[in-house]
């Protein structure tokens, strides 16, 4: 039998991260004591009030049914009253609070619920791979849209095409930002939101690293631009913020009308999300956040380390203020594969080239920073030898 895959399929660029792990494995096979900053995976640990509450509401017979598809309303309540706190937005839970498995299943389904054959979604560029894969599921196009270093590695909104923006239905946007580890000003936002008013455009804010922040200045939700709501949602996941990207648990929250177009989707491909990972949700949001406090503190440690390093190397990168990411310029006669390539070779250490988040992500590779204090040290000690 001759097994063809779909079209949709074998259209698609490799995935960045399983190439990555190809890499990595080679590396190890040829005796190299790997030492990985390419995928942004937390290497802390949840915490043990949140792994408690796990297992007792794991133990509970109701929770081992099929889970609601919009979420425990108290899960949903929960994240509306963290949204009020955090943020000073108020969220109605029972319509503009949607429970995901994990922010990447929400933006891999939203563009199936309004995006037809033909029409367009605005997908920055450099980016999370997960938008341009999701439009071209849908039978969408994808324009890219520039991040580019001189303008804060912010699109530039009046330099999309007229035309584009009258054909298109999504624009995403990821503050703070993956791969740059940009944030995004509340100017952009009420400009994004104007925007989204005059072309009929919907936004979609991944805000997936909000709680990542340095230097005592959280970075702000989509929704604190006037009228953002009445264009647009927004992705939050617990992965980040209490190191569970395993758990896959997360909410979109915003427009009643979109949130109630992507839970049309949920309800025809998925089941909900276990309620027992729910109900160590509410833990993880409703009870005290000094391990978020302590989270902070160990990556704004490791993001010093990693700047000071970088700037002994004579690479050129900015200093972030929130994310767990250096993205990182390479040096001239490199293009960010061979850089990547180069480094991984001769040291034994993983990163990511930033071609992979997108053409505008050549000239630069990425850091996570997802390793103890010590092995980071080990890896820059090694990189160092190669003198750039």
């Amino acid at each position: 039998m001759d097994i063809k895959l779909a079209e949709r399929l074998g259209n698609l660029p490799p995935y960045l991260f399983a190439e990555i792990d190809r890499m990595k494995a080679e590396a190890a096979n040829d005796g190299k004591d790997i030492i990985s900053l390419g995928i942004g995976d937390p290497d802390l640990p949840t915490p043990d009030h949140i792994i408690n509450e796990l297992d007792i509401a794991s133990r509970k017979v109701e929770n081992h049914q099929y889970p609601s598809y919009i979420g425990m309303k108290s899960f949903r309540e929960a994240c509306g009253e963290w949204y009020e706190s955090r943020f000073g937005v108020g969220l109605d839970p029972n319509s503009e609070v949607l429970t995901l498995i994990g922010s990447k299943e929400g933006i891999a389904h939203i563009p199936l619920a309004f995006v037809n054959p033909g029409d367009y979604v605005l997908v920055p560029d450099p980016a999370y791979p997960v938008y341009e894969v999701a439009t071209y599921f849908a039978d969408g196009k994808v324009h890219f849209i520039p991040l580019l270093e001189e303008n804060g590695f912010l699109p530039v909104l009046e330099d999309i095409p007229s035309d584009i923006a009258k054909a298109s239905k999504l624009i995403f946007v990821n503050y703070p930002n993956n791969p740059t580890a940009a944030c995004a000003d509340i100017d952009f936002y009420n400009r994004l939101v104007e925007f989204a008013q005059n072309y009929d455009v919907i936004v979609c804010s991944d805000n997936a690293y909000s709680e990542m922040y340095f230097d005592g200045v959280p970075p702000l939700s989509f929704l604190n631009a006037e009228g953002a709501k009445e264009v647009g949602i927004e992705f939050h996941s617990l992965s980040k913020t209490y190191n569970m990207t395993g758990w896959r648990i997360a909410c979109a929250v915003g427009n009643p009308d979109v949130l109630a177009g992507l839970g049309s989707i949920k309800t025809n491909v998925d089941s909900g999300a276990f309620q027992g990972i729910q109900e160590a949700g509410i833990r993880a949001i409703t009870s005290d956040q000094t391990c978020v406090a302590e989270m902070r503190t160990v990556y704004e440690k490791r993001r010093d380390v990693a700047y000071n390093a970088l700037k002994e190397l004579n690479l050129e990168v900015n200093n972030p203020q929130a994310t767990f990411y250096m993205w990182i310029s390479c040096p001239e006669g490199y293009t960010s594969t061979e850089f990547t390539a180069h480094i991984l070779k001769n040291t034994g250490v993983v990163t990511t080239p930033g071609v992979g988040f997108g053409p505008h992500g050549e000239g630069y590779i990425r850091m996570a920073l997802t390793v103890p204090e010590d092995r980071l040290l080990e890896a820059f000690d090694r990189i160092k030898k190669l003198g750039f």
